[in-house]
């Protein structure tokens, strides 16, 4: 086992920690720790990604319900949309993205460079989340009223977004869901991660038909994850998750640019 195959299974525990300390974020570093450390194309990181992701929020989903913190009417209105988006991008848009994109001054832009790209991108608008300052969100004693059109256009968008990267989506669905659900915010974190479960997972079932799937590597992967997590809500009680968030949101936000940099260098 080489030296960046260890560092990529320590990322696999760090992302466990990194969603277990702050609730979210943790998802945005698979696709990198995949490529960048194991050496997995971007096209199977990001369905293997899907899979980490959406066990992962599965498990924080379960602990939530038990805490009656999940909005299911929420959940399903959002996921159904969510979930035929992203399974439709995963079997039909992404096989369907031609190999080479463009050329930009003698510079080939081919279709696992764009991918990292929008990855990217993705990487940089979530890190902004992070880095902002939350409002109070929603009132824990306000009424919960559902604007049906947007809620299922944010999930319809959240959905192609979540099976072209590969990510949960975490940073769209949560103000979404305090802003057209009008949840409160300890609802709609807790709400998001079944969202992102439920609609990760099914994405996945779209690469099934598609790649042929290294399940060994994969459990190995996603088990540490899971590790991490609990690691990380243990640690919770000892940190302070908000400081901790807007660093992380540095981090990301540096990562974001290393990836554009390094793609197009």
């Amino acid at each position: 086992m080489g030296i960046f195959e260890i560092l990529g299974y320590i990322g696999a525990l760090m992302i466990g920690v990194v969603l277990g300390l702050i609730g979210g974020g943790g998802s945005i570093l698979t696709v990198p720790v995949l490529v960048y450390l194991m050496a997995l194309n971007p096209v199977t990181a990001t369905a293997y990604s899907l899979f980490v992701v959406g066990v992962s929020s599965l498990v924080g989903a379960i602990k939530n319900m038990q805490k009656k913190l999940v909005d299911f009417r929420t959940a399903i209105v959002f996921a159904i949309p969510a979930f035929i988006a992203v399974y439709a991008t995963r079997k039909y848009l992404v096989p369907a993205i031609p190999e080479s994109l463009f050329t930009i001054n003698g510079l080939e832009i081919t279709k696992n460079i764009g991918i990292m790209l929008f990855f990217a991108l993705i990487m940089i608008l979530a890190s902004v989340s992070m880095i902002r300052k939350n409002g109070a969100g929603s009132s824990e004693n306000n009424e919960v009223h559902y604007n049906y059109p947007l809620i299922i256009l944010e999930g319809i968008v959240v959905g192609v977004l979540t099976g072209i990267v590969g990510a949960g989506g975490g940073f769209l669905i949560i103000p979404a869901l305090v802003l057209l659900a009008k949840l409160p915010m300890k609802k709609a974190v807790a709400t998001s991660l079944l969202i992102i479960a439920i609609k990760s997972l099914i994405g996945f079932i779209g690469d099934i038909q598609n790649q042929d799937i290294d399940w060994t590597f994969l459990s190995i992967f996603t088990a540490l994850s899971i590790v991490g997590m609990f690691i990380g809500i243990y640690l919770n009680r000892f940190i302070n998750g908000e400081k901790l968030k807007k660093g992380f949101g540095w981090f990301v936000l540096l990562m974001g640019v290393y990836i554009i940099w390094s793609e197009l260098a």
